[in-house]
């Protein structure tokens, strides 16, 4: 029985070592390839006089860490009783409920405006993709929370 917990320990240090070793990797690796790429910028500037402009992939690239491991941690705190558990649970709908509506409020606000930057950049002649995907989007998210 000792040999096998010893075995696990074992490789358990050795898939921590792997880790940070894949860890230090990544980030060296991440940082290479930004800096080579900051780089070709500079020398596309310089050549050719523009400025490149990075994919909507990276513009639009947002870390977002985790929302499980954040919603773990207050479960564990709470031990209050069953019975005090349900009447805070019926007092957190009508809430829900508000908070809810004043999203779909800021969501409809954020459609209007969304609508008025769509007409002024068809009478300006530019681009109007990304304006009526955004639109698209908020109509679908909105439509979503009214059926919930």
């Amino acid at each position: 029985m000792d040999n096998v917990i010893t075995e696990y320990q074992k490789w358990k240090e050795q898939g921590e070592s792997l880790r940070t070793k894949a860890k230090l990797a990544m980030e060296a690796r991440f940082r290479d390839i930004l800096t080579e790429a900051v780089e070709i910028a500079h020398l596309y500037r310089e050549d050719f006089g523009a400025a490149l402009k990075p994919p909507t992939a990276v513009t639009a690239f947002k870390f977002k860490t985790n929302v499980k491991a954040k919603a773990k941690k207050p479960v564990k705190a709470a031990k209050a009783p069953a019975a005090a558990a349900v009447p805070a649970a019926k007092a957190e709908k009508p809430t829900a409920s508000k908070a809810e509506s004043s999203q779909l409020q800021a969501m409809r606000k954020k459609l209007e405006l969304t609508n008025k930057k769509l007409e002024a950049a068809r009478a300006a002649g530019q681009s109007t993709k990304n304006l009526e995907d955004k639109i698209y989007e908020l109509e679908d998210t909105i439509r979503l929370a009214e059926l919930a």
